[in-house]
């Protein structure tokens, strides 16, 4: 199965790095990571997801970039074309596909949550958040849920955006919107940090996240910091497969790779070092889980000095690093749609988020119409969960954890090694071993080990 060759690169090798860095800090980073360093210990869970990052996150990550910068196509045909150059079964196609549709059920989800923070924002500019107590934030959140109407617009003005960028293309579409919310993004995470710190209590929020208590971390805690870990620097999400298909040879992996992962690291530190501050301030407990964000926030907000300027910016940095993350859920499967050369990308971009738009419906209507709708009781790991849960735990939990290890398991022994090595440029003995044993040993077998763990649980 062979795909068209692209014919454009990124104009140059930083908007390549803000495009990739743009796409994975999203929501996993302001949303998630918080919490769940909150709810696992903080610093030892903090210290446990930052070795992952660096010992599995980094080899998966230059692995998938090599492999689409030798394919130079979309990532179905991109793992279809090097399977067959490497005289090994096309079944290997399967990560292409998983790195394709994965991502746009992954994207009816993560839209509605985008829609959230558009909400929350709107909410914010109004001044809702200027003086606001626990139960009426409780009550806004619920009040939000509540409203299929509202919920799908916002999640459709997501998915609309997201459309338009990728439909318009490398060069005029992604790398715009990459060199300007990208910057806005970083300047605002920085931003917000250092006025949190001022204002809120940094010594605690300091002591939570860097002092390690490792009798606080238990086995689990440490499978959801390597799921963390690989979720956040988006491997086996489709998205570096597809941005990495652009790459000049002049780029290099290992360079590039580092950049992403400390790029991203640096967020969900930033991530860390804003909400925390503001949530001890205000009393608050660092465990509050996924309302942390849309409920105990606006109430700590409120507490805080300048919360009528704060609390939008805040809202707004929450928006755009989901909208930068949709960009890169959509990017594959349109990509793969536009070399069927019967689709311009402005009609594969259009009918791609129909479908992520037709989804969403599903995803939002689990709040309200259907909450009580748990149409897969007789599985166990999804025994009463919504449409909305099923889609986010099978992506998160199962599809994305196995792309990943299928992808270290090709690219460490599918692929020759003398191939690999010469395609990603690496030129040193010692690191080219130590990017093979974690690629082909440690890699596999702790992605294995999440696999079974989320199985099991």
């Amino acid at each position: 199965m062979s795909g068209v060759r692209k014919e454009q690169t990124w104009s140059s090798p930083t908007t390549f790095l803000l495009a990739t860095i743009s796409c994975s800090v999203g929501l996993g980073n302001l949303w998630r990571f918080p919490y769940v360093a909150g709810e696992n210990g903080g610093g030892a869970f903090v210290l446990v997801y930052l070795g992952f990052v660096f010992v599995v996150g980094v080899p998966l990550v230059m692995a998938e970039l090599t492999i689409a910068r030798r394919g130079q196509a979309s990532p179905v045909s991109t793992i279809f074309n090097v399977a067959a150059e490497e005289s090994r079964s096309p079944s290997w196609g399967a990560i292409g596909w998983m790195s394709s549709v994965a991502p746009l059920l992954a994207l009816s989800f993560y839209a509605v949550v985008g829609g959230w923070s558009l909400t929350y924002l709107l909410e914010a500019a109004r001044g809702r958040f200027v003086e606001t107590s626990q139960q009426e934030a409780a009550q806004l959140f619920t009040d939000t849920l509540n409203s299929p109407v509202s919920m799908e617009i916002a999640a459709t003005l997501m998915i609309a955006g997201v459309t338009i960028v990728v439909g318009s293309g490398l060069r005029r579409g992604i790398e715009t919107v990459a060199k300007f919310m990208m910057p806005a993004l970083a300047v605002l995470l920085v931003g917000l940090a250092i006025y949190a710190n001022i204002t809120g209590d940094s010594a605690r929020a300091l002591a939570f996240m860097f002092e390690a208590d490792f009798s606080r971390l238990g086995p689990d805690a440490i499978l959801i910091a390597l799921g963390q870990s690989l979720f956040s620097i988006a491997v086996g999400t489709g998205a570096l497969l597809a941005y990495g298909a652009y790459l000049p040879r002049s780029v290099s992996i290992g360079a590039a790779a580092w950049t992403i992962a400390l790029s991203d690291t640096a967020a969900a530190i930033l991530a860390g070092l804003l909400i925390f501050p503001i949530v001890f301030a205000a009393g608050f407990d660092a465990g509050e889980g996924p309302g942390l964000v849309f409920i105990t926030l606006p109430v700590a907000f409120a507490q805080m000095p300048g919360s009528q300027i704060i609390a939008p910016l805040f809202f707004l940095t929450v928006f755009f690093a989901a909208f930068t993350s949709g960009i890169g859920m959509m990017e594959p499967f349109v990509s793969w749609a536009e070399e069927k050369q019967w689709l311009t990308r402005p009609r594969a971009a259009a009918l791609t988020g129909f479908m992520v738009w037709l989804l969403s419906f599903a995803a939002v209507f689990s709040f309200n119409i259907w909450k009580d709708f748990t149409p897969l009781d007789m599985i166990p790991q999804l025994a009463g969960k919504t449409v909305f849960s099923i889609l986010d735990y099978g992506v998160s939990n199962f599809i994305l954890p196995l792309n990943a290890l299928l992808i270290a398991l090709f690219a460490g022994w599918a692929i020759k090694e003398s191939t690999m090595q010469t395609d990603m440029g690496v030129q040193s003995r010692t690191g080219w071993l130590l990017w093979l044993w974690s690629i082909r040993i440690v890699a596999p077998v702790a992605i294995g080990a999440i696999f079974i763990f989320n199985l099991l649980t």
